[in-house]
């Protein structure tokens, strides 16, 4: 499976979820990108996005692959960065290893319908772990969400570092990609 090709074509992503990487994940950037993501959405047939209703998936990944493709390349690292602030997520939680579990929960909030894919955790040290992002997303992005999510839980005094296992890469046709997180 490549990026922006959605597991199964009955997914669907709440609306919420979309106003809120639109209007405010991608709105702390530019107006601009905020602009040209509503372009886009409408391109694929999202006009005017409801908080209470669920769109195609699909079309939501077309959308990602025009803001890629045409805002700055780093964006959707950055845009990934962003959803713990403005997704539905779930409490709290304390610690490195509990954030990153949570990403799969927040994941399937904000998903439905068929095999939306997962985000698993596996812990392979004492403050290092292995995340595998089965789902339709860019790396870029995952890498972003990956790195606030451990940010957001990591003592003060912890250096995050998030890197691509390159084992395993939707961009290489894979279904999933891997990334090591040490804190």
């Amino acid at each position: 499976m490549a990026p922006y090709e959605a597991f199964d074509e009955n997914v669907e992503v709440h609306g919420r979820t979309i106003l809120s990487v639109v209007d405010d994940a991608l709105a702390r950037f530019a107006e601009s990108y905020r602009e040209a993501a509503r372009d886009a959405l409408a391109e694929h047939g999202i006009d005017d996005p409801s908080p209470d209703e669920w769109y195609p998936q699909q079309a939501w990944l077309d959308t990602f692959e025009v803001i890629a493709s045409e805002l700055e390349p780093h964006i959707l690292d950055r845009v990934g960065e962003q959803i713990p602030d403005v997704a539905e997520w779930p409490d709290d939680p304390g610690s490195v290893p509990e954030g990153l579990r949570a990403i799969d929960d927040a994941y399937r909030r904000n998903h439905r319908g068929g095999d939306i894919g997962s985000y698993r955790f596996e812990a392979v040290g004492d403050r290092e772990a292995e995340v595998t992002c089965r789902n339709p997303y860019p790396c870029p992005f995952d890498r972003g969400l990956i790195r606030a999510v451990a940010r957001n839980h990591a003592p003060v005094e912890s250096f995050v570092f998030v890197e691509e296992r390159g084992d395993r890469c939707r961009r290489d046709g894979d279904d999933a990609c891997v990334f090591t997180v040490s804190w």
